[in-house]
């Protein structure tokens, strides 16, 4: 490989280890994004988080999501049928850690 093309691979690793060192520092502090605001969970581990969170309380809608939340790997908002609006934090495997309600009370389904 003549040194050009060495240096252009060179910087393209550089660039993908930056990148990705970036992206997993901004998912383990704390959910936001460069911009201070949460960031939303997506893709697939959207799917599998909503379903989980929505399993746990039993039904309801989906209004909003975090990664990296203080108290769980993901957060799920969940408005109930009846209007009252909870928390669930679920661990990298979307297993359920807790449930909080609108009063910030610890409440487990």
């Amino acid at each position: 490989m003549d040194r050009r093309k060495r240096w252009i691979a060179g910087a393209a690793l550089a660039t993908a280890l930056v990148g990705g060192t970036a992206g997993f520092a901004g998912a383990a502090g704390g959910g936001d994004n460069e911009d201070g605001k949460d960031v939303p969970i997506t893709g697939t581990a959207l799917d599998k988080a909503s379903a989980a969170a929505l399993a746990h309380t039993g039904g309801g809608r989906v209004t909003g999501t975090e990664v990296g939340d203080e108290e769980g790997y993901y957060e799920v908002e969940v408005t109930l049928a009846d209007g009252r609006q909870v928390d669930v934090h679920l661990d990298q495997a979307f297993k359920v850690l807790s449930t909080l309600g609108d009063s910030d009370t610890a409440g487990e389904r």
